[in-house]
């Protein structure tokens, strides 16, 4: 068969899973705020997906690389992924403007235009943008003097044309990005009015041009190029490398331009000209820009019937978190169970005078992170404190390089992170002296060391003090750390030296007992599956009739259900109140299941360019209990999408009330 007719290609079925994003904010079981707040989420991530797919595809085409992607030239791509985009951005405003905003009517929210508001309304935002938005605003000419201004990724500002004496000049008005941009204006009661500051500024914006006439004017926004290069192993400072490649992003190459429909062709091409952007590739809007400001609604609007109920992760308990590690191991499930017994962890080692080191990874993590004050607490305990800040973790990079700073003024070893790879693994290791011998504690984990995505993401966090699996987690650092190199690790599979393989063999062996046994079974669930070379042995595990039942959140390149090649796999993405993140991976093993977590998907970069891990869960209590719920997410119908053997996803649809995973999950563990 041919590449297109085998795969999918991987920037196409993430436009597939943001498409199901989008779908969230029209079904009517979810609560009002939160339909608005997909809409948001939507925009989110499309933003991100110009600032580095559509760039990379871009840059590919300017490079002229030639070789094809899933059976597509670059060029190719592009124009399939441009054409499908806009058609998402068109239903986003359907969306927002048939969906959304009529039924804030109902609640009696608006978003008012500033002509449409009442007399003492009016004067209010007058006030305002006399008092706060004037003196903070700041026009820009272009002129010979006055080069095009740079914009970092996602400004959104005026393009105004104004003239005077017969002479025609640009001016660009950004909109200020440290105020909020939605304006509550005084009215009934029970009502919630807001105006945009943007549209504030659109009424006064003469009063910014005094003595010029106003020839025309549109707000646009912009998106810019945001990779960065990894640095290599012959990078002096990778800490320097990047911390300058971050600042560049304001001068990268835009890639994606919107403006208002009614822009004028002659402000268009001046607006062109000045950003470099070809205007045929210009995405014209007759709405809101930018929706991401619904996320502001959420502070505002005190109307518990609107939002998703609230609810109270449950708590592991216990008096000491090193004497309940020490007598099992144990799990918590993020967000039903509180992430507490992680920040537990790092803050008791901290203060405990026995404890002599701490060895961490973080890749990203939360503004006053507890975690990131517990280490600083801990070095100046006087505590061997050794951290891997992965400074280039996307869009995270100026965090991590401040919390970077931070720990090293504290006294902590920091690492940056290695050329070339990324540190993905999650994971902690803790040295305490016991009765004048060493014990090790050590967490692992399926997301990230972020207290804030833990209430919103679903991961798994392990904790256990097996020897075997604490001394692989020392090698594994020593290698992070350090000049040693990979060996044999008892307990532990790592990226990017075994991981496929390992992944492969896995595979390989229920391809062997499907045909001795018949009873070959594969059943995961992760976010992103993309590697083809783990998908091909998937198709081979599929003829061999391996049963395969995939549940992936996101990028899904393998195509199941198709006679002769995938007609033993399943696959179905769980999109719903929380964003699932959790990697789970069982084999059948002849009856004899086995099952294992990572911080990796089965992505080509996270087998090739990422240090991650994989390991195993030998508890028994544990197995049952991971195996429990990868059944129980293969029941819900509520937040699911099936994928069919045309690349399609399908709503799941159920006769009564359909079962609904999440919500069956917060009431399980309460």
């Amino acid at each position: 068969m041919e590449a297109k007719d085998k795969y999918i290609p991987r920037d196409l079925s993430w436009l597939l899973f943001n498409e199901r994003v989008l779908n969230e904010a029209t079904e009517p079981q979810n609560p009002l705020l939160e339909q608005a707040k997909f809409l948001a989420i939507f925009v989110s991530n499309l933003d991100e997906f110009y600032a580095v797919r559509v760039a990379s595809l871009k840059n590919r085409i300017e490079s002229q690389v030639n070789d094809t992607l899933y059976g597509y030239s670059a060029t190719q791509l592009l124009e399939h992924i441009l054409e499908y985009s806009q058609n998402l951005i068109k239903q986003l405003y359907q969306t927002y403007q048939k969906n959304i905003l009529k039924q804030f009517e109902t609640h009696k929210i608006y978003i008012r235009k500033c002509t449409d508001l009442r007399k003492e309304q009016a004067k209010f935002v007058e006030d305002y943008f006399q008092t706060t938005l004037y003196p903070i605003v700041t026009p820009l000419a272009v002129d010979p003097g006055h080069p095009f201004p740079v914009l970092p990724s996602k400004t959104l500002a005026f393009a105004v044309h104004v003239k005077r004496k017969g002479e025609e000049n640009l001016a660009i008005v950004p909109i200020p990005k440290n105020i909020p941009r939605l304006l509550r204006v005084p009215s009934a009661r029970d009502e919630y009015c807001f105006v945009l500051i943007e549209e504030v500024i659109r009424v006064y914006l003469e009063q910014f041009f005094k003595g010029y006439e106003l020839v025309d004017f549109s707000l646009f926004r912009v998106v810019r190029d945001s990779e960065l290069e990894d640095g290599d192993a012959s990078t002096p400072d990778l800490l320097k490398t990047i911390d300058r490649q971050v600042k560049k992003r304001s001068f990268a190459k835009p890639v994606y331009l919107e403006v208002e429909r009614k822009c004028s062709p002659d402000l268009l091409l001046m607006l062109c000209d000045g950003l470099k952007f070809v205007m045929d590739e210009v995405t014209e809007i007759d709405s809101d820009f930018d929706l991401t400001f619904l996320f502001e609604l959420f502070g505002h609007i005190d109307n518990s019937k609107l939002k998703y109920p609230s609810f109270t992760p449950a708590t592991v308990e216990y008096e000491d978190i090193f004497e309940h590690i020490k007598q099992q191991d144990f799990l918590i499930h993020m967000p039903f169970q509180s992430f507490d017994p992680t920040v537990d962890l790092v803050q008791s080692a901290a203060r405990d005078p026995n404890v002599l080191a701490i060895k961490m990874t973080l890749y990203r993590t939360d503004k006053g992170s507890a975690i990131i004050d517990a280490l600083k607490e801990a070095a100046v305990n006087g505590k061997q404190v050794t951290t891997l800040v992965e400074i280039k973790a996307r869009f995270d990079e100026e965090n991590n390089i401040r919390w970077t700073r931070q720990l090293e003024e504290a006294g902590c070893h920091v690492i940056y992170g290695i050329p070339g790879l990324k540190v993905h693994s999650k994971m902690t290791l803790v040295v305490r002296e016991e009765e004048g011998r060493i014990q090790r504690y050590v967490h692992l984990s399926t997301g990230n060391y972020n207290q804030k995505t833990s209430e919103i993401y679903t991961d798994v966090g392990y904790f256990t003090v097996n020897e075997d699996i604490a001394r692989d987690i020392s090698e594994l650092f020593n290698v992070i750390t350090g000049y040693s190199q990979p060996t044999h690790w008892d307990q532990i599979i790592a990226a990017p030296d075994k991981m496929r393989d390992y992944t492969m063999a896995l595979i390989e062996r229920e391809i062997k007992f499907q045909k001795k046994y018949k009873n070959g079974h594969i059943f995961a669930k992760f976010n992103s599956l993309e590697d083809l070379k783990i998908i091909d042995k998937l198709y081979e595990a599929s003829q061999a009739g391996v049963k395969i039942k995939l549940i992936v959140r996101g990028i899904c390149c393998l195509i199941p259900g198709i006679e002769g090649l995938s007609e033993n796999i399943e696959v179905k993405s769980v999109v719903g109140r929380f964003l699932e993140h959790t990697r789970i991976f069982i084999y059948n093993n002849n009856d004899n299941p086995r099952v294992f977590l990572s911080s990796a998907d089965w992505m080509k970069r996270n087998f090739d360019r990422r240090i991650e891990i994989l390991f195993e869960v030998n508890k028994a209590d544990i197995k049952d209990h991971l195996r429990k719920i990868m059944n129980l997410y293969w029941k819900d119908v509520h937040n699911s999408w099936e994928l069919n053997s045309v690349g399609e996803y399908m709503k799941l649809e159920s006769k009564g009330k359909a079962y609904n995973i999440q919500q069956d999950l917060i009431e399980r563990y309460a």
